[in-house]
């Protein structure tokens, strides 16, 4: 272990990861140095109740090695009479708890200034998404405690816990609309990754100098991945019609079938309007989604499809409901009325977008064209790609969308023979 010295701090080097540089000379005097290469001084010890705390002593540079080594002393001092420097300044500070960091943390996110994929503020969905794990699972077990005093222990334990379902529960919506909340280890890594993102605002506004979720090892995220056979998309066909003719809403099903043509998410097709349709160019040119703004080729049967919608003469959404176009809010309890129709199991709105994927992987289309059919980001390359090759996306799109067209309408698939079978019966009848 390094002296901490003026001489040891001006030698620093750049780092990758948080580092921790422990003083030989004063034990738990410590200086932690950052990738930014922010360099804090801190003290590291036990508490009375046996638990590490890391208490910070102010930035390098604005103390120099001999005074942070004083106050490391001084704060030593308190600990070896009883007390907890820690726990006293979050007293200090009024005590600000986990629940206070997370909706300190959520109006950030909510004025932009707190940036997600890409660098760019999080998308309303995104927000939305983490709302909810906020309130319903991190708030709920870890919200009262103070934010200096959340270590990796907790953190394991809060992650058991929603990973054995512990926060699992039903709660109404403003609406009255009751809603299941699941746990898993799905719901576990997500949950705990938001948690990382929080502390890590944490430590910027000088309320932690770590992270106590770093270092947690979290299980792997086993995201669904069905996806629909052409088998699939007759049976989902034949329950639209079913359904459209049994008095299910046309919004509903237009937007499902809009939906397996185009591969867009649920809130891109929900929240979609009219100025940001162009049928002449097919395109969609999408205001607002999770990578920002995209721009989606059109297939020509979802082209005939929004072709073939009524406008509302008093709101620009595609799919407005009511006198008044609101936008339509029933596509949740309209799918699951659709896909027991269709007896289709383990199946959401979202696997309408892998199918989307699988189904021009297995037309051959190649990675970069799915990714940019789907809107997914990849940085500058995706959006030069879109504008450079609109003729290879729209061709690309008329493939799969037709083939997927085809499916809902209860076409059978064609034969495909390959090239050296017909020339050996062509061989042979000769």
């Amino acid at each position: 272990m390094p002296k901490l010295t003026k001489r040891f701090v001006d030698a620093l080097k750049p780092v990758t990861s948080d580092t921790l540089y422990r003083d030989d000379d004063l034990s738990g005097f410590a200086l932690r140095v950052k990738p930014s290469g922010v360099c804090t001084w801190l003290v590291q010890y036990r508490n009375s109740a046996g638990r590490t705390r890391k208490f910070a002593l102010g930035r390098a540079g604005v103390l120099t090695p001999e005074e942070a080594r004083q106050r490391a002393r001084k704060a030593l001092g308190r600990v070896a009479d009883g007390e907890d420097p820690s726990a006293t300044r979050n007293a200090a500070r009024g005590a600000m708890t986990v629940a206070d960091l997370c909706r300190d943390y959520l109006a950030a996110a909510d004025e932009g200034l707190v940036l997600g994929k890409v660098r760019r503020p999080k998308s309303e969905s995104t927000l939305v998404a983490d709302r909810g794990r906020v309130a319903r699972h991190i708030i709920p077990v870890l919200g009262t405690m103070p934010v200096d005093g959340v270590q990796q222990a907790d953190v394991r334990r809060f992650m058991h816990a929603v990973q054995t379902g512990k926060t699992a529960r039903v709660v109404m919506t403003e609406s009255g609309r009751p809603v299941h909340v699941f746990g898993g280890s799905g719901a576990a890594t997500r949950t705990v990754g938001l948690l990382g993102g929080i502390f890590t605002y944490a430590m910027r506004q000088g309320l932690r100098a770590d992270n106590p979720v770093k270092g947690v090892e979290r299980p792997a995220d086993l995201r669904r991945n069905t996806f629909l056979s052409m088998d699939d998309y007759r049976k989902l066909g034949a329950a639209l019609t079913a359904g459209e003719r049994e008095g299910e809403s046309p919004l509903a099903v237009n937007a499902v079938r809009l939906l397996a043509l185009t591969g867009c998410r649920r809130g891109e097709v929900v929240s979609l309007t009219w100025s940001e349709v162009d049928l002449d160019a097919r395109q969609l040119r999408l205001a607002a989604t999770k990578e920002g703004y995209s721009i989606r080729p059109l297939g020509q049967p979802a082209a005939d499809l929004l072709a073939g919608i009524s406008r509302h003469a008093e709101s620009d959404l595609v799919f407005a409901r009511g006198l008044a176009g609101s936008p339509y809010v029933g596509l949740r309890d309209a799918w699951s009325r659709i896909v027991a129709r269709a007896k289709l199991k383990g199946v959401t709105p979202h696997t309408l977008r892998h199918s989307f994927a699988t189904t021009a992987n297995t037309l051959g289309c190649s990675e970069p064209t799915i990714a940019a059919m789907l809107g997914h980001s990849r940085g500058t390359m995706t959006s030069r790609y879109v504008h450079v090759v609109d003729d290879t996306l729209l061709a690309a799109a008329d493939r799969v969308a037709g083939a997927i067209a085809h499916a809902l309408d209860g076409g059978k698939p064609a034969k495909v023979v390959k090239l050296s079978e017909k020339r050996r019966n062509n061989a042979r009848a000769s």
